[in-house]
């Protein structure tokens, strides 16, 4: 029986962007580890998509390390349903002074995530959290926190609802989405105010360095003073 270490695909099989080098720098050796672990193992773990091992880069590692353009140097960052590591992860190679907890309900998916943050030598600023943002031992683990970030998890009306309690009082949600995120956002606007959630700001980073630019929806608490601005 073949083993799964040996469908792997090696990493000599994938041709690294440029813009790969303009992102990460001298930690770009550690992001072609983890783009390689994900085209492989990740793969054959039903992780990744087959069809997504040729826009791993541009679409997925890249597209969530640029997220790292908004944050403050030295921050915590809950990564929720991170799924195989993203955006946390990348998030965590492009910028070593991140401390990052990857949220993810999934046994396997928190199985891999661990084995990889060990391999990526991470262990000392990457915690692994099994959970849902709504459960209440999430909350204990990770709340109170300054920065929540979370890509393809849901539309944006459920992502508030979860991921709002997890916020400080000044505490932001950097939500990824893509280029539709404005009407995603005038689409869900009602429920945003009457769950006590306020929109304040839809930015697009990356557009001189990514092919395809990433689109983040920045939402905070609704303060008595905002509210009144809506």
């Amino acid at each position: 029986m073949t083993s799964p270490e040996s469908r792997v695909e090696p990493a000599t099989t994938a041709v690294v962007p440029a813009a790969a080098g303009v992102v990460f720098g001298d930690r770009l050796p550690l992001a072609v580890r983890y783009r390689d672990r994900m085209a492989g193992d990740g793969v054959v773990r039903g992780l990744i998509g087959p069809r997504e091992r040729a826009r791993l880069w541009e679409r997925h590692v890249l597209n969530s390390a640029i997220l790292t353009d908004v944050l403050p140097d030295g921050v915590r960052v809950v990564d929720i349903g991170s799924g195989a590591g993203l955006p946390g992860i990348p998030m965590a190679i492009r910028r070593p002074d991140l401390h990052v907890d990857l949220v993810e309900p999934m046994q396997r998916r928190t199985k891999f995530l661990s084995e990889v943050v060990v391999e990526l030598g991470l262990a000392g600023r990457i915690r692994v959290v099994r959970g849902r943002a709504e459960d209440p031992e999430v909350l204990r683990t990770v709340g109170d926190s300054d920065w929540v970030v979370a890509r393809a998890v849901a539309p944006l009306d459920r992502l508030v609802r979860w991921c709002l309690p997890l916020l400080s009082a000044t505490g932001r949600l950097l939500a990824l989405k893509g280029a539709s995120a404005a009407d995603e956002v005038e689409r869900h606007a009602v429920a945003l105010r009457a769950g006590g959630a306020r929109v304040e700001a839809i930015d697009q980073l990356g557009g001189d360095v990514l092919g395809e630019q990433t689109w983040v929806v920045v939402v905070s608490r609704a303060t008595e003073a905002n509210a009144r601005k809506k």
